[in-house]
């Protein structure tokens, strides 16, 4: 009698346990993400709590034409030159792991001769034109590094940024009759998505490359033509677009 008992028992406890794994294997799985299988940051690394980082970008772009005109389909440019000369410090401080705040402050140039005749059959328009241009920025920022691999010397990054910028330029043009100048100011604010990735190429030295992911932007212009008439411009800008050719690179120190 006391054999049959404990087969019974050994049964019921058998079945028990085997109720156990079904419904162990059939609760539903967590619904895990690339955040979820982040690893931990440790102490010693660039982007612990407490670090500082900083760096500074610098861009020229310069063109001119040769000896032979330019045809432009509705013209010629006989003659130009310009430049476009940027420069910026940028910096910021952790203040979790992984996390950081920051600033970029920077200015900028533009310059621009030109001479150049459009609809020659028809109304044959001949100027020359210069245009001068200066801006200063300032660009808050809060900036999320991903360690989605168990690396020190790579990482995946996300910066959100607001940027308020003031410039102001005149332009003239010169007909062979009369010169004409125009004179404009414009404030421009944009927030915006840069996703990049960092890569440690010495113990504190980085190199980052980013990408404009998302863009909202207001301006406004206003404009002065001849010391009389005054205008004002107000313009909006939602871009979803990704630029591949206008990757932002960049040297960080991290202290």
């Amino acid at each position: 009698m006391s054999v049959v008992l404990l087969c019974v028992c050994a049964v019921f406890a058998f079945g028990a346990e085997a109720d156990s794994l079904v419904q162990k294997n059939t609760a539903p799985a967590s619904s895990g993400g690339l955040l979820d299988a982040l690893y931990p940051v440790s102490p010693d690394e660039a982007i612990a709590a407490g670090r500082i980082f900083g760096g500074a970008t610098l861009s020229l772009i310069q063109a001119n034409t040769e000896d032979d005109a330019l045809n432009i389909v509705i013209g010629d440019v006989y003659e130009a030159e310009g430049y476009m000369f940027t420069v910026q410090a940028f910096g910021g401080y952790f203040i979790k792991d992984a996390l950081a705040i920051g600033a970029h402050l920077g200015y900028s140039r533009t310059w621009l001769d030109i001479d150049f005749s459009i609809l020659e059959d028809i109304a044959d328009i001949k100027q020359h034109r210069k245009y001068v241009s200066n801006g200063f920025f300032a660009q808050p920022f809060l900036k999320n590094y991903l360690k989605v691999m168990d690396s020190k010397n790579f990482y995946f990054f996300n910066e959100t940024s607001i940027l308020v910028q003031y410039s102001y330029g005149m332009s003239q043009s010169d007909d062979g009759e009369e010169i004409d100048k125009t004179r404009n100011k414009t404030w421009t604010i944009k927030a915006g998505l840069n996703p990049g990735i960092c890569i440690m190429v010495l113990s504190r030295f980085a190199f980052e490359t980013s990408v404009g992911l998302l863009g909202l932007s207001t301006s406004v212009v206003d404009v002065e033509e001849n010391g009389e008439s005054h205008s004002r411009l107000v313009y909006n800008i939602v871009n979803f677009t990704i630029n591949l050719l206008a990757l932002d690179f960049s040297l960080v120190y991290f202290f």
